[in-house]
């Protein structure tokens, strides 16, 4: 592990944590994050960025230095935020890195937020999205971190229970897959989580579902079908609270059959790849993504 993972740890148990678990105004943390965004998490020089819309849902394109919209798979990625903050602005400097990383476009929705827009509508967003972009020569892989992780899992599941055309594969970092919150870790990993306070994780899920069932597939994937899925690629902290909804999910998807990659790394913050300047630890999973990426098979003409 490097000298910066105790630091930043201390850094985030101090600061953010606190934080998240006192403000409860959705607008103050949007702000927040944006502003803090812009000013830890930078991408790398040259990086293109377009603003557009796909099936009406505003999207921010990535292209990193000499990486060609045609080029490999696009990376489809649903930013984090418990379906209520966030924003393709607070991570597009990561998927900078990853699309320099996997030499590929990625493109990231500004989906529909809670609590002005319950639960289905981030879902219905994504799979407007994907049924736009699904036909993509190069393939379309998926991908999303926290309540984006689950978002793009959750997608994966609608994707298989309407028999689309499947992307290559999906990825999750320390993805939120059970809004219902039945694993352990949530209460075992409390304490030593460093920046989520387990106290809010039944608040914000209710901003989100508004009386909606958190069983229903849709809001949490452990619950789906994933028949004829592609690899899924996961990764978790053994100190993070959502530390079950990645083992669980890994089970139930192996269950299915599905090829998994499971990743539990030793003791780093809840969706540690954003710390990518700063953070070796970060930079390294990002390659290890964009490793999987380039093994990813090509969709053939009957799957």
């Amino acid at each position: 592990m490097s000298l910066m993972r105790p630091i930043l740890n201390a850094y985030l148990r101090l600061t953010e944590k606190p934080y998240l678990a006192r403000v409860a105004r959705p607008i103050s943390l949007r702000q927040s994050f944006e502003a803090k965004a812009r000013l830890f998490f930078h991408p790398p020089l040259g990086t293109r960025f377009r603003q557009g819309e796909i099936a009406g849902v505003p999207v921010t394109s990535v292209r990193a230095p000499w990486v060609a919209e045609a080029d490999g798979p696009l990376i489809l990625y649903f930013h984090g935020g418990g379906y209520v903050f966030g924003s393709p602005r607070t991570h597009r400097a990561m998927l900078a890195w990853l699309s320099r990383a996997a030499q590929a476009p990625a493109c990231l929705p500004d989906y529909a937020k809670a609590p002005e827009h319950a639960f289905p509508a981030a879902v219905e967003d994504a799979l407007a999205i994907y049924r736009a972009v699904m036909d993509r020569p190069g393939g379309v892989v998926l991908g999303g971190d926290s309540a984006g992780g689950g978002l793009a899992l959750a997608l994966l599941g609608e994707i298989c229970r309407l028999n689309l055309p499947r992307p290559l594969g999906c990825f999750g970092l320390s993805p939120l897959t059970d809004l219902g919150h039945g694993g352990e870790s949530l209460m075992r990993n409390a304490q030593a989580e460093v920046l989520l306070p387990a106290a809010r994780a039944a608040e914000l899920a209710e901003m989100y579902l508004q009386g909606a069932d958190p069983d229903d597939p849709r809001a949490s994937p452990l619950r789906a079908g994933f028949d004829g899925a592609g690899p899924v690629w996961l990764t978790a902290g053994d100190t993070e609270i959502l530390l079950d909804d990645t083992r669980r999910m890994t089970s139930h998807l192996r269950d299915q059959g599905i090829e998994v990659t499971e990743v539990i790394e030793r003791d780093l913050p809840h969706v540690w790849p954003i710390f990518h300047n700063t953070l070796p630890e970060a930079r390294e999973t990002l390659t290890a993504i964009a490793a999987w990426i380039s093994s990813l098979s090509p969709v053939t003409d009957d799957s």
